[in-house]
């Protein structure tokens, strides 16, 4: 052990305290025996007496310096627990070095002051530095040093402990039991927690406790009710401890009428009035999602703190209530005057869910205000803020200069990235943070499956498909259906349908969904159909999301007859009452059939005023079917809606192109130019290697651009050897034929299918993704394509997917 040697008093005069003498501390104190004790023990009481207090400690401690009693282990230990329970570890920590063979006394004291001070390394290292000089340790020492891996969640040293209190028989004890099980149940070892309790003879109210949140931190909750009720059959009175306990429980089942019933027994048992069994049932039934009775609750309790505030603001986030939650915080700030950094944290998630830029803009004032910008939980929030209210000019400066990130500050800004459309933006930052050395969670890999699904990139779906198995994460519901959607996405329905069978059943209506969608978007009507009657037969209920997708497969594969039934069938059979996403699917599907009057009259009875999405669907039917007079009755009666979407402008634009009616044209597109609207360029993507290419219409700037127009010229003259014919009014301009041949060969997915056949090699699938539909002369030119090469080329344009394989496509025709 490491040891301060002193020669003599030398050093007194340099104390920075008044030395006071004995007869001092005997006159100020109220015990009138300390002048009868021995001077060891008038010094022990001394320390008891005055030990709240540092300066008259540090008297204390030099007159035993003074009177040559520094030499005495037990005294020691008594000054060492006075200056760490003071804070004042380096002057217990001189102390402990004065000692040149500490025994364990003295050692439990240091541990101890380590422990109240939160040094728990240190505490880890004084108990190796016992372990190697061969001291023995007793019950304090095991529960100290127990406490101290338990916060650490130092697994090693904690068996390490565990076994030597077996060694020594020790483990029974109540204080050493409680220890090991608190240890146990930290890291998630129930089983060997329960074989410690099992074993000990004496357990009190916190043993058990202790069982009871060991199991509920691992989710056991039935064991943890079943070891409530044991403890009430053993007469042992719970505490606030356990009823926390059990309404953490109850919060995890959802489970309302156990909640009611914990609820009822805290008013029975005289626990009404405690702030942390009050505030966690507020938490309780945030949980379940029952806002009317926290707020009852809250409302109620007789006293509050910042905890009972915070948890009370974030249930009204939670539950919606995101205006009452800033109501909340202005009077928390009135009437108390003060909030905290989880304060400011759930109201910006309240911001974020209901995108209220400014609102949040007015909080991250809040933060550079009172210098609070270096806390990182803050500074995330604030980018998950600006990422999900579109600001991601904001969102990337708060991020940049954040000196400390963490994987979830990470996670937030790819986040943002990939929901904002920035895919290709995301992978790249995920690749600057794994070269920083910090390893991605599953939220962030999920965030990247979006991005690789947005991007239709198969092969980093896949590389981010194997980080979630080697985290073990494959088989979570979020992640099944976050690569459900990838693989569709990417073309690969076979690889969704995989994932959809593989691992464990489950019952979340989300990963059914997520199959019936990616049927739809393949044209797969039918399969979606078989997932539904699946999902039926094992009791599960539908909800609105379903019906969407059940209806949208319905009309990419022409089930009108099919999509008619599931209409009518859901409000009757599964009490779903339609909503207006719905009724926009049915019109889109008998639009897509060409019952286009059938679609107006359906519009005509709608329960509520149609949406822009509704007339949408009716005028993207009347454009396949040229029906000239209709499209102009709705878009007429879109524009009457919404005056600034370009797309209703394109649609009636091309109506009239397709009628030859440029003039008309003309001033559609005049009108868009007053609005200052722009048609959105259409653009297609084509991942070659690790690197995704983007293509233009007319596209020049490529690099292999001289290559690319020799393959297109030689596609050309092949399939016009075959019999093709362009059909030019996919040309929406008034230009002569010759420059709408031209125009359609510099199409941006024919650009893209050329620079796969270049790059990518023979006979592998070419995959590509478009922003928009693709037009029906690319879709035949394609078609002979794939004859020609012996290639499978999938196609994802803004509605669904095209396989082309062998001069035919999975739409039949039919999109």
């Amino acid at each position: 052990m490491p040891s301060l040697h002193f020669h003599g008093h030398s050093f007194i005069h340099k104390l920075p305290f008044k030395l006071l003498s004995l007869s001092s501390f005997t006159k100020i104190s109220n015990v009138q025996t300390h002048q009868t004790l021995p001077i060891i023990d008038r010094f022990i009481s001394f320390l008891e007496e005055f030990s709240e207090n540092v300066s008259w400690v540090r008297s204390i401690h030099a007159q035993i310096i003074v009177n040559s009693q520094s030499k005495y282990q037990f005294l020691a230990a008594k000054l060492v627990k006075a200056y760490g329970d003071l804070g004042c570890l380096d002057s217990a920590r001189d102390v402990f070095d004065q000692i040149p063979q500490p025994k364990t006394i003295l050692c439990n004291a240091l541990l101890n002051g380590y422990l109240h001070n939160e040094c728990y390394e240190e505490a880890v290292q004084l108990f190796k530095l016992m372990s190697s000089s061969d001291l023995s340790f007793d019950s304090h020492t095991c529960t100290f040093v127990l406490k101290a891996c338990t916060r650490l969640g130092d697994y090693d040293t904690g068996m390490e402990v565990i076994r030597r209190a077996l060694d020594r028989g020790i483990e029974k004890d109540r204080f050493v039991g409680t220890s090991m099980i608190k240890f146990l149940t930290n890291l998630g070892d129930v089983v060997g927690a329960r074989q410690v309790f099992s074993g000990m003879t004496e357990r009190d109210v916190v043993c058990w406790n202790s069982m009871i949140g060991g199991y509920v931190k691992v989710c056991q909750y039935d064991e943890a009710f079943n070891f409530f009720l044991d403890m009430l059959g053993c007469g042992i009175r719970p505490s606030p401890v356990t009823v926390v306990s059990l309404t953490q429980a109850c919060g995890g089942i959802r489970d309302l009428d156990l909640g009611r019933c914990i609820h009822g027994y805290v008013l029975g048992s005289g626990m009404g009035r405690d702030i942390s069994v009050l505030t966690s049932l507020v938490d309780m039934y945030n949980k379940i999602g029952d806002y009317k009775s926290a707020r009852l609750v809250f409302g109620r309790m007789p006293m509050k703190n910042i905890i009972s505030w915070n948890a009370m603001i974030s249930c009204c986030v939670q539950n919606g209530y995101v205006h009452e939650a800033f109501n909340l915080f202005h009077e928390l700030v009135t009437n108390v005057g003060s909030f905290d950094s989880m304060t400011v944290v759930s109201l910006l998630h309240g911001c974020a869910q209901i995108a209220d830029l400014e609102s949040g803009k007015i909080l991250h004032g809040c933060i550079l205000r009172q210098g609070l910008e270096g806390n990182v939980i803050l500074s995330t929030a604030v980018v998950d803020l600006y990422s999900k209210c579109g600001a991601l000019k904001e969102a990337t400066f708060v991020f940049d200069r954040m000196k400390d990130r963490n994987v979830i500050t990470w996670t937030a800004m790819i986040g943002g990235l990939a929901q904002n459309g920035h895919a290709e933006e995301a992978l790249k930052l995920f690749s600057q943070m794994q070269s920083e050395g910090i390893a991605a969670n599953s939220v962030t890999l999920v965030s990247l499956v979006h991005s690789c699904a947005h991007l239709g990139s198969l092969k980093k779906g896949r590389s981010v498909h194997a980080q979630l198995f080697l985290h073990g994460s494959t088989f979570e519901v979020v992640n099944r259906t976050a690569l459900i959607d990838m693989y569709a996405k990417c073309g690969k329905i076979n690889h969704a349908e995989r994932v959809f069978n593989g691992g464990t059943f489950s019952k979340d209506v989300i990963l059914w969904n997520s199959m019936i969608t990616g049927y739809g978007m393949h044209g797969q009507g039918h399969q979606a159909l078989v997932v539904y009657s699946r999902m039926i037969k094992e009791g599960l209920k539908p909800n609105q999301t379903t019906f969407i997708s059940l209806l949208s497969a319905c009309s990419h594969s022409g089930l009108v007859e099919e999509g008619r039934i599931l209409f009518h069938s859901m409000e009757s059979d599964h009490k779903v009452r339609p909503t207006e996403k719905h009724y926009a699917c049915y019109v889109d599907l008998l639009s897509r059939a060409g019952l286009l009057e059938e679609a107006e009259a359906l519009i005509k009875q709608m329960p509520f005023e149609p949406s822009t999405a509704v007339f949408e669907a009716l005028l993207s039917g009347c454009r396949t079917h040229k029906n000239i007079d209709m499209g102009i009755r709705t878009a007429d009666r879109l524009l009457r809606l919404d005056t600034m979407n370009p797309g209703i402008y394109i649609m009636l634009s091309n109506i009239y192109a397709h009628a030859r009616r440029w003039d008309a044209v003309d001033y559609i597109r005049g009108l868009m130019r007053k609005q200052g609207l722009r048609k959105i360029p259409g653009y297609t993507l084509i991942e070659v290697g690790n690197q995704v290419h983007t293509f233009f219409a007319g596209d020049d700037s490529h690099p292999n651009r001289a290559e690319i127009n020799q393959v297109l010229e030689n596609l050309r003259l092949e399939v016009e050897a075959l019999g093709y014919v362009a059909d030019t009014s996919c040309i929406l301009r008034d230009v002569d034929e010759p420059m709408k041949m031209k125009l359609l060969w510099r199409h941006s997915e024919r650009l893209a299918i050329a620079f796969g056949l270049l790059s990518t090699p023979a006979g592998s699938s070419i995959r590509i993704t478009k922003n928009l539909r693709i037009c029906l002369d690319c879709h035949v030119v394609t078609k002979h394509i794939s004859k020609m090469v012996r290639r499978e080329i999938i196609v994802r344009d803004a509605n669904r997917f095209h396989h082309f394989i062998n001069g035919t496509c999975s739409c039949n025709d039919y999109w």
